[in-house]
Formats: C-alpha cells, sequence, structure tokens
C-alpha cells in the first residue's frame, strides 16, 4: 500500500493529506469577519503555501470546492478573487455552493486537491 503523508496535522484534521500522488486540503478559511475578497485572497495564498509544502502548485489543481455563506450576495466577488488567481488554461473541475459556515464572520470556504 503506498504511503499516506500528512502536513500540519493537529489532534482534529490535517491541513493536507497526500496519498498515491494526489494531496487532499482541507477547507481553508480566512480572516473572520474581513470581506469576501479579502477572505478569498487570504485561502488562495493559504493553498498556495499547502501545494508547496506538498510538492505541486495551483496548475495541477484537479477539484474545487467553494462554500460561500450567501451565494446569491457573494459569488460574483468570490469570483473575481478566484479569476485573478487560477491560471485559465488550467482550471479544475469546481462546484460552488451555500453553506453555513464554522461562524458567521466566516463568508467562504474552499477545498482542493491536487496532482503531485
Amino acid at each position: 500500500m503506498p504511503a499516506i503523508t500528512r502536513l500540519q496535522s493537529g489532534p482534529r484534521m490535517s491541513q493536507c493529506v497526500i496519498h498515491n500522488g494526489i494531496a487532499y486540503l482541507a477547507g481553508q478559511v480566512g480572516t473572520p469577519a474581513a470581506s469576501v475578497t479579502e477572505q478569498t485572497n487570504d485561502i488562495l495564498a493559504k493553498i498556495d503555501a499547502l501545494l508547496a509544502e506538498a510538492g505541486t502548485d495551483k496548475a495541477n489543481l484537479l477539484t474545487a470546492q467553494i462554500w460561500l455563506s450567501d451565494i446569491g450576495a457573494q459569488f460574483a466577488e468570490m469570483n473575481a478573487a478566484w479569476e485573478a488567481w487560477i491560471p485559465a488554461a488550467h482550471t479544475p473541475a469546481r462546484w460552488t455552493g451555500e453553506a453555513k459556515l464554522a461562524t458567521p464572520d466566516y463568508h467562504v470556504e474552499i477545498i482542493v486537491t491536487a496532482a503531485i
């Protein structure tokens, strides 16, 4: 069986788990109570850092799952930050939904997987 590598592990979860050439990132959130743009940019910076630690980058994203606390009000603002960050020729399969996040101060949560 291939080895499993866990990065930035704590008692509840790891921020990244690598198995069989795939990096699975935990849901990332930004600075609480910041704007949707600021939270999205914070999250994308965290994703960049975790992917680098795993030995990959955003050009190798396979999937992205995005949760917004109010999709109707926040979708366009989050998309503007996302589209400025993601390389046009390397867009992953992506889905976006609305959910009640961990606290009312969080507006965006992003979960990605990437090939190594």
